[in-house]
């Protein structure tokens, strides 16, 4: 099981495409810094086609830092602490540029 973390924004980089093709069973992504932006509605349609068991989650912090407000309701929405946590209860972290 891995945590994938992204960092940048779907039109800033090809990662979030890259990583949503590599997800396993069990798997997790994290948006983070300018990562969050693809959580805003306009990309939606990139998650749809997730197996149940990938968990996807931002970072409440940088989604604020943004001004971001009307986010995609399927992702859980985390703090520092929960980053930690997360990166924690999976056995890697992966992160896509």
């Amino acid at each position: 099981m891995t945590l994938h973390t992204i960092n940048k924004t779907p039109t800033e980089s090809g990662a979030l495409k890259d990583c949503l093709a590599s997800l396993s069973d069990g798997d997790a992504l994290l948006l983070i810094e300018n990562g969050v932006y693809a959580a805003m509605p306009g990309y939606a349609e990139l998650f749809t086609r997730l197996p149940a068991s990938i968990q996807c989650y931002l970072l409440e912090e940088d989604a604020s830092a943004r001004g971001l407000k009307a986010l995609n309701p399927d992702f859980g929405i985390i703090d520092y602490d929960g980053f930690v946590t997360l990166s924690c209860r999976y056995t890697k972290v992966l992160s896509w540029f």
